[in-house]
Order: structure tokens, then C-alpha cells, then sequence
């Protein structure tokens, strides 16, 4: 029999969409702040020949740059206030999470609660200035060692864009926030997707043009489509996929009547880190290799040596791509759920797992079934994100149509669906609230 949530889900329609105000405004909002973000790829840092820095960029396309272009939304290829995107912040992010795991100070203050949350959240923001302000300076100094991207090279140019790259990247982390507060979805998470979708139906020319100029062949082209329905398909079953685990509380009188006995289930996703492992990754990708890729050609023989090592598909960056995939799965699974705690609310509720002894025995269970569930969704993780990968760097295909790009539109979007859906659910609960004191006052 259907549960309730599952009846009010099926009864959608446009009528209870267009009563749902709440709704409306939070999508409006959400959508408006997008378009900021869209508009703000398109505002140059002042100081940079356009032709110049075309005709350098599309020779790093190919590479670590061309994927941080794609994660930008094509703000680096333009050099726009926002070329860093939401990057540092992210990379900030995994630094903090990482120092909370192995700092006994910031470890309590994450116990606190709210109050712990917003200074985390703050020494956050600053690092995320560290971050920016670093980068910055190398993506400044790569442009000046490249000859004719900087109109006037010096250290005005230097404190100008440096000043406008971290300005415009704590813009965006601000938008960020507003969006998951105010808006519809992860804030975080929709600017990076609103980044590759911008540029989807570019890339899908470009590789039409491709076929017209028999570059690449009207079979190839089939299979390549085929093949990203293919994946798209295969990325919404896995993340739909759960573990159910057995839960049974026991009966209790009460006076005459008898109480529990029912059984539930606990569910485990299986890939429980979602798509914050290939995000992660491609942070600390980018991290060290932003300006590599810019200084590559003028600068140290070691910064070509990198730019050379990072490129798509070569062996020792498919290496560190699955490498981080993996380990970011295992580090944030275990930091969204930890099997000490549920079996600790389990035990105090009363509840237990058949065939298990509650307490120490249910967290060594939940482990071990959470543990099996985490290599087989960084499996999935890393297969999604390097086999396009691989296919990528040999047929030249653009980026878009990348295992990690149609991962994170595909999980994006999921998400956002599922928070438009517990909109409308509270919604269409509030209205039969209402109607029921209607009657009631009738009555």
C-alpha cells in the first residue's frame, strides 16, 4: 500500500504548483541568481589582450585547464572576475573537513551544534581567501609570463587581478549560501551545474562540426550519444540504489494494550558521498595546476613537467583522479554517517537489528555493510569519471559530454527535483492541515 507521501507525490500537477508560493519565490530566486552568475563569466579582468588569451587558451584546452574552464562555466577561457568559480571555497571546504577529522579543537567545536558550525563556517570563508588570493597571484604572474595576453605587465596588474579573482570567487560563495538559504537546491553545487550546462549546447556543435568536417565519423558520433544516455541511465540507478537494513522494535504493554512490535528498515544509499568525491577531486586537480597550465610555456622547466604529467588521459592523472575519487568516497561517507551513533539511537529507542546484538555488535554490522556499499559506489565513481575520460583523450571529444560533467548535472538535478518535491509536500500537508481545522470549527 502506498504511503501517504508516496499518494501526494502522484497527485502533482500544475494546479498545486501554482498555489505553492513559497515555492515559486525560492525557484524565482534561485533562478535569478544564476543569471548574476552567468552574466558575472562575462566581465572581464581589466588589463588582457581577448585575442591573445584566445589563442593561448585553446592550445591548453586539451588539458587541466580545459577541465577548469568547464567547472567555470567558460569564465577562465574569458579571464572573467569569476575564472576561479566556487573552486577555492570547495578546496577550503576539504581542508576544513579533513583538520576536524585530526584537530581535537576544531573536533569540538563541531560537537557544539549550530554555534560550532558558523565558526568552522567562518575559518572557512578565510581560508577560502588564502586559497584565492594564492591562485590568483600564480593565474597573474602566468599571464605575464605569457607574451602579449597582459596590454601593460607590472605589479599593478598583479594587485588588480588578484583583488578582482578573490573579490568575484567570495561573490560567488556568498551567491552560494543565498541560493541553498533562499533558493531551491545546493547553492554550491547549481553554480558549477549551471556552469557545464551553459556550455552543453556549444559543445554538442562543436562536436556536430566535427562530423561535418569528417573529423570524426556519423558512427562515432551515434556511439558517443548512445553511450552518454547510456551513462545517464546507469548514474540515476546507481544513485537511486540503497541497502535496506532490517530494523525490529520490540512489543511493550501498556495497561491492556500492546504497543511496537513493528519492523522498519534503516536505508543505505550506495554511494552515500554522492557527487562530492569527483567535485573534491577535481579541486585539488586544479589547485596546483591552475596556473601550471598559464605558466607552462614561460615559466620553470618544472611547471611544464607538471602541465605535461596532468594532461587528459595520461597515465599519472588518471592515477590521482581515481586515487582522490576513492578516498574522498570513503572520507566523506564516513563523515555524513557515522555507524556509532545510529547504533547508539537504535539501542536507546529501543530498536535492533535482527540476529545482531544491539550496541557495539549493530555500529561493527553497519560498518562492515556501509564499508562493501563505499567500494562499490567509488567503483562506480571512478569508472563513470575516467572511462569517458580515456575516450576523451583519444577521439578528442569536448569535455561536456565527460563522465564527471554528466555525473554532476545528473546528480544536481536529481537533488534539486527531490527538494521541489519536499516542497510541494509540505505545501499539500499545510493545505490538508488547514481544511481539517476548517472542518473541525464546523464540526
Amino acid at each position: 500500500m502506498a504511503s501517504a507521501a508516496e499518494q501526494l507525490a502522484a497527485n502533482f500537477n500544475f494546479g498545486a504548483f501554482s498555489k505553492a508560493t513559497e515555492l515559486k519565490k525560492r525557484l524565482w530566486f534561485t533562478l535569478g541568481a544564476l543569471v548574476v552568475y552567468r552574466l558575472g563569466t562575462y566581465v572581464p579582468i581589466p588589463g588582457i589582450d581577448p585575442a591573445a588569451l584566445s589563442d593561448i587558451f585553446s592550445r591548453l584546452a586539451g588539458g587541466i585547464a580545459g577541465m577548469a574552464d568547464v567547472f567555470s562555466g567558460g569564465a577562465l577561457s574569458r579571464m572573467s572576475i569569476f575564472a576561479l568559480n566556487v573552486m577555492p571555497y570547495i578546496s577550503a571546504s576539504i581542508i576544513m573537513q579533513l583538520m576536524t577529522a585530526v584537530v581535537p579543537t576544531l573536533e569540538e567545536l563541531k560537537k557544539e551544534g549550530e554555534t560550532g558550525r558558523k565558526k568552522i563556517n567562518q575559518y572557512t570563508r578565510y581560508l577560502t581567501v588564502v586559497l584565492a588570493t594564492v591562485q590568483g597571484y600564480g593565474i597573474a604572474v602566468g599571464l605575464q609570463n605569457s607574451s602579449g595576453v597582459v596590454v601593460t605587465p607590472g605589479l599593478s596588474f598583479v594587485i588588480t587581478t588578484v583583488v578582482t579573482i578573490v573579490g568575484g570567487t567570495m561573490f560567488l560563495m556568498w551567491l552560494g549560501e543565498q541560493i541553498t538559504q533562499r533558493g531551491v537546491g545546493n547553492g554550491i553545487s547549481l553554480i558549477i551545474f549551471a556552469g557545464i550546462v551553459a556550455n552543453m549546447p556549444a559543445a554538442l556543435a562543436q562536436t556536430l562540426e566535427l562530423g561535418r568536417t569528417g573529423a570524426l565519423s556519423a558512427a562515432l558520433i551515434i556511439v558517443l550519444l548512445v553511450m552518454s544516455v547510456a551513462v545517464i541511465a546507469f548514474i540515476v540507478f546507481m544513485e537511486r540504489a540503497q541497502r535496506r537494513i532490517v530494523v525490529q522494535y520490540p512489543k511493550r504493554q501498556v495497561g491492556n494494550r500492546m504497543f511496537g512490535g513493528e519492523s522498519s528498515h534503516l536505508p543505505l544509499k550506495l554511494n552515500t558521498s554522492g557527487v562530492i568525491p569527483p567535485i573534491f577531486a577535481t579541486s585539488l586537480l586544479l589547485l596546483p595546476a591552475t596556473f601550471a597550465g598559464f605558466g607552462g610555456s614561460g615559466g620553470p622547466e618544472w611547471l611544464t613537467t607538471i602541465t605535461a604529467y596532468l594532461g587528459r588521459g595520461q597515465p599519472g592523472y588518471l592515477l590521482i583522479y581515481v586515487s582522490l575519487i576513492v578516498f574522498f568516497a570513503f572520507f566523506y561517507t564516513a563523515v555524513v554517517f557515522n555507524p556509532a551513533d545510529t547504533a547508539d539511537n537504535l539501542k536507546k529507542y529501543g530498536g535492533f537489528v535482527p540476529g545482531i546484538r544491539p550496541g557495539k555488535n549493530t555500529a561493527e554490522y553497519l560498518d562492515f555493510v556501509l564499508t562493501r556499499l563505499t567500494v562499490v559506489g567509488a567503483a562506480y565513481l571512478s569508472a563513470v569519471c575516467i572511462l569517458p575520460e580515456i575516450l576523451i583523450s583519444q577521439y578528442a571529444v569536448p569535455f561536456y559530454f565527460g563522465g564527471t560533467s554528466l555525473l554532476i548535472v545528473v546528480s544536481v538535478t536529481m537533488d534539486t527535483v527531490g527538494q521541489i518535491h519536499a516542497h510541494m509536500l509540505a505545501h499539500q500537508y499545510e493545505g490538508l492541515i488547514k481544511k481539517s481545522k476548517l472542518r473541525g470549527r464546523r464540526g
